[in-house]
């Protein structure tokens, strides 16, 4: 059944006026590519890969023309392999492990080949080819979990529970499901309706997914823990940090993700290309925001950041796109207040220099812009989380879990991806919601006996 999600037309959103930037292979290029791998015995790929997806096996396999072989293979390890095949940073995680790295080579493209073997495999199922994957029939001693959140770590979770004949039940308080894959990963790697085209395949495994519901207003944790046998904690991040300096408050400056998202799911929203922006913040989110801008043909896209650049937490290959786009940097700045017109508008950002992260004396400068995007970091879902009797946070309000099983401290309640990371990668995610999966099903084998 095809899920009415509310994602406006594709001509009306302002996302799809960025291209793909790393385009599907065809079945030949991607034949040619796969022969170039040489199946290294140790294969560092498969080590660099969080959900362990076993590379040289899928690449062999595209390479002899078993795409449908090469996609169990991705699926089998990573249930969203299709995403991650798009949005995974593979230059520092499997490609940037192969060995052709060390013989100055061109490393093999095994992201664009994951993407190839799993979009054929959606393709033909699109056009009647038999389901790869069968779901077991619900089981006479199923188990029933709850799904807090339809990121990426509550659908692999659901997923892994719904093949094996169990109730996966996602909530989200949302109208659209996916997480970050639908509203904050840029659109220069995956569209909305993409993320959308993914969620709906992994509920045709059989989880379902309720939307509009929030833990503590439309339902209670001790109602979820009553009614369900678990609950998976897949909460994601909150809302973007502000700076706290005068004349944040107002039009003019959002948070990113916040922005990104409109950029992705609203309909008509736009920005002219007489716009001078500038991001702050020196991480993916802030290159990715960065990047969207300077491709949808702004007059000036500027990265503040209070250090280095060198020391930003984005990735290299990332940020080299973000120069190749036009991208201007400035370092060792931080932002001490928003300038503003009479009317209230956005005329300017000011700036302090800083030494090693911290403000110093010496002269400010004022970066003339309309338009202002915080990338410092997001806040952390605290109070939902201490809804859950037993469930502990660090002290960064991470949610703590075993690293094995992701379970946390209450026997019942399991959690995984940025929730419990602080915000890493997609696959990450994927690996803390099929493991907690595969814990939860060992764990009831147990106590079944």
């Amino acid at each position: 059944m095809t899920h009415p999600f509310p994602l406006p037309p594709e001509d009306r959103r302002l996302e799809t006026r960025l291209p793909d930037a790393k385009a599907r292979y065809s079945p030949a290029e991607a034949r040619a590519e796969a022969e170039r791998c040489i199946a290294c015995h140790d294969a560092p790929c498969v080590k660099a890969c969080p959900t362990g997806i076993d590379v040289p096996l899928f690449i062999k396999k595209i390479a002899t023309g078993n795409t449908r072989g090469a996609a169990k293979t991705i699926l089998d390890a990573n249930i969203l392999g299709w995403s991650c095949g798009r949005v995974c940073p593979v230059e520092v995680l499997c490609a940037g492990a192969c060995v052709y790295n060390d013989w100055h080579r061109e490393p093999i493209h095994i992201g664009k080949l994951q993407r190839f073997a799993t979009e054929w495999l959606l393709d033909q199922e699109a056009s009647g080819a038999p389901r790869l994957l069968q779901p077991k029939a619900r089981r006479a001693d199923a188990r029933s979990v709850a799904l807090v959140g339809a990121g990426p770590a509550s659908l692999a979770c659901a997923a892994h529970l719904s093949l094996e004949g169990h109730r996966a039940v996602i909530l989200e308080r949302g109208a659209l499901p996916g997480g970050l894959n639908t509203t904050g990963v840029a659109p220069y790697k995956l569209h909305a309706q993409d993320s959308l085209r993914e969620v709906e395949w992994v509920l045709s495994l059989g989880a379902e997914l309720q939307t509009a519901v929030e833990v503590g207003r439309t339902v209670s944790a001790e109602a979820l823990l009553a009614q369900y046998d678990a609950v998976f904690l897949g909460l994601g991040l909150g809302a973007d940090t502000r700076l706290g300096v005068p004349g944040e408050d107002g039009e003019g400056v959002h948070g990113a993700t916040e922005y990104i998202e409109k950029l992705k799911n609203s309909a008509d929203f736009s920005v002219s290309s007489g716009t001078r922006a500038v991001v702050v913040g020196g991480g993916n989110t802030a290159i990715d925001a960065a990047r969207e801008l300077a491709g949808l043909g702004l007059r000036e896209v500027t990265m503040v950041y209070r250090r280095d650049v060198a020391q930003m937490s984005g990735y290299a290959h990332e940020l080299e796109g973000a120069r190749l786009a036009g991208v201007r940097f400035l370092e060792r700045s931080q932002p001490v207040a928003v300038r503003r017109d009479t009317g209230g508008g956005v005329t300017g950002l000011e700036l302090a220099p800083t030494r090693e992260g911290r403000v110093t004396e010496g002269e400010r400068r004022v970066v003339p812009c309309d338009l202002v995007l915080l990338a410092i970091g997001q806040s952390k879902l605290r109070s939902l989380a201490a809804q859950f009797p037993g469930v502990a946070l660090d002290a960064r309000g991470c949610v703590v879990v075993d690293p094995v099983t992701k379970r946390t401290g209450s026997g019942k309640v399991y959690a995984g991806g940025d929730c419990v990371n602080g915000g890493k990668e997609v696959v990450n995610a994927v690996a803390d919601g099929r493991d907690a999966a595969r814990a939860m099903m060992a764990g009831w084998s147990v106590r079944d006996g």
